[in-house]
């Protein structure tokens, strides 16, 4: 695909070649229609494809159940028209196959010569096992493993930290080094993660039990949560399961 004439110096073949070393991020480039310019090979294999040229000139609606496009979409259009970018957002992930697998996605405004916003680039960075032979590892593994078995109960990160002897700021520097994400983005990761569970394995239950049972005292803040997770409502990825 050919670059439009506004992006004439914006050497994407460049950046695709440097991130299609990376197994674990997928990489993208936007035009302010959403349209993929430049992707890397991750990104291909996430969508299910064989080639770039498979994805290249197509939006989120092409390649996408259309709830989780309009979810994007809407988040390229909010980075777009603020121009703020979006910092390592905690998402679920739906890849071919119905597997599905956490991501941190980040996304910045591009500009052209004169600052005008001419569309966006992105990364979402797989979340895979935690480095266990990091030297700070032992400090916080009590503390993700109560995240990880007590989910359901009311957790004070703040009395984890005080229990661990460390100050919440310094607790957040290490999970992030060692998690590569935040003591409540694992948090949620957990709630969540058990909401996806039964809301396949009991199709009965009412979503609001659900909720309550994954540590939630309020069903429209976990219908909330998990939209903006997953770009989805809880009812929209059950009928997912069925579809």
């Amino acid at each position: 695909m050919s670059l439009p004439a506004h992006l004439p110096s914006l050497d994407i073949p460049s950046m695709e070649a440097l991130f299609d070393a990376l197994t674990d991020v997928a990489f993208f480039v936007k035009d302010r229609e959403g349209r993929y310019l430049g992707i890397n090979d991750t990104m291909v294999r996430r969508c299910g494809r064989r080639s770039k040229h498979e994805l290249l000139g197509k939006n989120a609606l092409d390649l996408f159940p259309r709830p989780l496009a309009q979810a994007y979409m809407a988040q390229d259009r909010q980075v777009i028209d603020t121009g703020i970018p979006l910092q390592r957002h905690l998402e679920l992930h739906m890849y071919p196959g119905r597997s599905r697998g956490w991501c941190l996605t980040s996304k910045t405004p591009l500009r052209d010569a004169h600052g005008a916003i001419i569309g966006l680039v992105g990364t979402s960075q797989d979340l895979g096992a935690p480095d266990e032979i990091h030297p700070e590892y032992r400090q916080i593994a009590d503390i993700a493993t109560h995240i990880r078995e007590r989910y359901h109960e009311d957790i004070s990160l703040q009395g984890l930290a005080d229990a661990a002897g460390l100050s919440i700021s310094r607790m957040e520097r290490v999970f992030r080094r060692v998690f590569h994400h935040s003591p409540r983005q694992m948090l949620v990761q957990a709630r969540l993660n058990a909401a996806i569970e039964r809301l396949g394995a009991r199709p009965t239950d009412s979503i609001a039990a659900i909720a309550y049972e994954c540590g939630y005292t309020d069903h429209s803040a976990f219908s909330r949560q998990f939209k903006a997770q997953t770009g989805m409502s809880p009812a929209q990825y059950r009928a997912t399961l069925t579809a």
